[in-house]
């Protein structure tokens, strides 16, 4: 049995196998965890931080027809397990690899609630559906207090706006907003042909490891909003940018105004979210 790309699901299957050894071998091994566990509560009261603690499940996002997950289910550090759309690669998944009850969940990782699946830490790793990684990365955010490691192979495109900083014409909200809570490693690029059917674009691995900021000093939701109406019109510059957010009263003469959103970093970003309050 095979199972056939779809395009409407953004289907490239990878069939290079040392690819996909080279993704599986960049998720930190759970004897040495990417992070601290970050939804551990704080120890006594000496400030000790608990939570220096293995974080041995992990999620796959598309196991598709299994190429990574042959080399997942090898590793004897982790529990795995996987969310997979496609049904017809789910019936592929269940017939060659065994064991995949209470492993593997046909859902949409979008619309899942994750917090079914695991009750504390988890990792994620994933060939993730170029149509759709922006939406997964937004996902991954919403629970990043619970996710201190991703390894992912994304569009290059995508991957290079990721890891860029400031000052780039590729830099933009994901850029932002990912590095406030992660720590971005772009790890190498892909060829086409190491897929099938080989996409049109290049494509890169790229690992994110949480950082250890806790808190931006501003409100979150504000400075997401900041972020993207800045990046919305980022010819402009911030104060005709963000002139719809700003109330009458605000001073706009300080220089930071006059710059375009693509110059500021998380803490610059940070800062002028705080002048919205």
């Amino acid at each position: 049995m095979e199972v056939r790309a779809k395009k409407a699901l953004g289907q490239h299957f990878l069939t290079d196998q040392s690819i996909a050894r080279n993704i599986v071998a960049a998720l930190s091994t759970s004897a040495a965890p990417a992070a601290a566990s970050l939804s551990a509560p704080a120890a006594a009261a000496d400030g000790a931080v608990s939570g220096k603690t293995a974080v041995r499940d992990v999620l796959e996002v598309g196991p598709g027809m299994g190429v990574l997950t042959q080399y997942l289910l090898e590793r004897e550090d982790i529990d795995l397990k996987m969310i997979e759309l496609d049904g017809e690669s789910v019936q592929y998944l269940m017939s060659h690899f065994p064991g995949m009850a209470g492993r593997l969940f046909e859902a949409d990782f979008l619309k899942m609630d994750l917090h079914r699946l695991f009750p504390g830490d988890y990792r994620v790793i994933g060939n993730f559906p170029y149509n759709i990684s922006s939406q997964i990365f937004f996902k991954i955010l919403a629970d990043k207090d619970r996710i201190p490691e991703v390894v992912c192979m994304i569009q290059k495109e995508v991957a290079d706006r990721i890891a860029e900083g400031p000052g780039s014409k590729t830099y933009g909200i994901l850029s932002v907003l990912l590095q406030a809570w992660y720590d971005i490693e772009y790890l190498f690029t892909v060829g086409p042909g190491a897929f099938a059917p080989p996409p049109k674009v290049k494509s890169a691995v790229i690992r994110l490891r949480r950082n250890s900021r806790q808190s931006l000093g501003c409100d979150e939701e504000l400075f997401k909003r900041v972020v993207k109406t800045a990046f919305n019109q980022r010819r402009k510059t911030l104060r005709n940018a963000l002139r719809p957010m700003i109330t009458e009263g605000m001073d706009t003469s300080d220089p930071v105004w006059d710059l375009r959103a693509e110059r500021l970093g998380v803490e610059e970003f940070a800062a002028l979210t705080r002048r919205f309050l």
